[in-house]
Formats: C-alpha cells, sequence, structure tokens
C-alpha cells in the first residue's frame, strides 16, 4: 500500500520527490489512502490531523493524469474531509504545488481559498500554496 502511495504522489508532486522510509514515517502521523478502479491504481490522499491554534487539519488528493474527470478525486477528497471532522478540525486547509493547475482548479471548485504562498529557496520556480476551505468553520463546506 506504501509504495503504491509513494508512486501517485512521486507522479503528481516530482519536486518533493519521497523515499519509501519517508512514506512509512509520514504514515504513523497521517491518514495516507489509495484509491482504485478494480485493481488499478488511481489516486491516493492525505489527512493531516488538526495542529496549531487554528485546529486546521490537511486534506490532499491526488489523482494520476489519465484518471482524472472521472469523480476519484471528489471521492477521495470527500473520504478525507470527513476524517478531518472525525479528528475534531476546526479549519481544513489544502497544499497544492501551482505547477498543478489542474490540482489547483479542484481545490478552488470546492472553495479554498489562497492563504500562504511558498517559494522553495532552491527552485523560485517551486511554488507551493496553502489553502482554506471557506466555510468549514460554519459548517458549509
Amino acid at each position: 500500500m506504501l509504495r503504491e502511495w509513494r508512486h501517485v504522489h512521486n507522479v503528481i508532486v516530482p519536486p518533493d520527490e519521497l523515499s519509501l522510509d519517508e512514506v512509512r514515517e509520514r504514515s504513523g502521523r497521517h491518514q495516507l489512502r489509495n484509491a482504485y478502479l478494480g485493481d488499478v491504481l488511481v489516486g491516493c490522499s492525505t489527512v493531516r490531523p488538526p495542529q496549531g491554534d487554528e485546529g486546521a487539519a490537511v486534506v490532499i488528493a491526488r489523482v494520476l493524469p489519465e484518471y482524472r474527470g472521472q469523480g476519484f478525486g471528489a471521492a477521495l477528497y470527500d473520504d478525507g474531509l470527513a476524517h478531518a471532522r472525525v479528528l475534531g478540525a476546526r479549519e481544513v486547509r489544502t497544499v497544492v504545488l501551482t505547477a498543478n493547475a489542474e490540482g489547483l482548479r479542484f481545490a478552488e471548485r470546492r472553495g479554498f481559498v489562497e492563504v500562504e504562498r511558498y517559494v522553495a529557496p532552491e527552485d523560485e520556480n517551486e511554488v507551493w500554496l496553502t489553502l482554506r476551505l471557506v466555510g468549514y468553520e460554519q459548517g458549509v463546506a
């Protein structure tokens, strides 16, 4: 399961390529899930538990390019959002690499807005956005 999760993560987020040991370490802190169409791996998700004064959980859904637009991202996202609620999140955020235009559109369509921008010091073209889900605090999202 972790090898497959790693594969999807590394395809979608090549600047943040992870080793299997790094994925194992993350699996102890975060919920990592895979999505399949039958026996075929189509995506993965991460839910980081609530942290900070805001009680913000991070929900990230990733779908391999050839399976996008078929509802897998929505299913992964809905599952992650439900898990964030169970964990007591008072706020939900996501993180998207700006180069992933489809991922950014996916988040914006679900009501996420940018709250922070991070430029990697080693590569000024590697820009990460942290987005917050508007309305989650009021139970709208």
